[in-house]
């Protein structure tokens, strides 16, 4: 479980590879599904560090000459911003259709500080995988039909979720400006 989850947010992506083998894990094992979480959370966490220790070091020079000027410059700066919310809802909903390695890639080449990318990474990926286990724990083998059979539901959650986060950092940019013009 962890080397799986290590070598998929490490390199190539293989969509649900973790989740799928999370679910049969919990369900042939439910009293260990804590445990399964937490080693398919680390492991994702130690992938997706070398990943974007990857994309920070060869990623920045390959999209500076994209991000300088115009709509590029203005993406680099709603993405230095904002852009955690993407890596947060596409890590945390159990969904492959949401570009996990892209946002990931864009955070690591456009200067996001490796502490709030990883912590970002953390509290997506443990409920996420806390889910998921628990889901295998209790469904077993109708666990994989429950998730095809709620992805709208899912994607709602995943962009109430994102609006939600969106609206709350700028109202918090807001009061921050406020207080400090009084």
């Amino acid at each position: 479980m962890f080397l799986l989850a290590a070598l998929e947010n490490a390199g190539p992506p293989t969509p649900g590879g973790t989740d799928w083998v999370l679910l049969f894990l919990a369900a042939a094992r439910p009293a260990d599904m804590m445990l399964l979480a937490f080693i398919a959370t680390l492991g994702s966490l130690i992938g997706s560090a070398v990943f974007f220790e990857i994309t920070r070091k060869g990623g920045e020079e390959f999209l500076a000459k994209y991000t300088r000027q115009g709509r590029g410059a203005k993406f680099r700066r709603w993405f230095q911003r904002y852009g955690l919310v993407t890596v947060f809802i596409s890590a945390l909903v159990p969904l492959p259709i949401l570009p996990f390695k892209i946002f990931c890639a864009c955070a690591g080449a456009m200067g996001v500080t490796r502490q709030r990318f990883m912590l970002v990474l953390a509290l997506a990926r443990m409920p996420r995988y806390l889910a998921l286990a628990y889901l295998g724990a209790q469904l077993g083998e109708n666990s994989l039909g429950w998730i095809k059979s709620h992805t709208w539901p899912l994607l709602g959650l995943a962009t109430v979720l994102g609006l939600a986060l969106f609206g709350l950092i700028r109202w918090t940019d807001r009061t921050r400006r406020l207080a400090s013009e009084l």
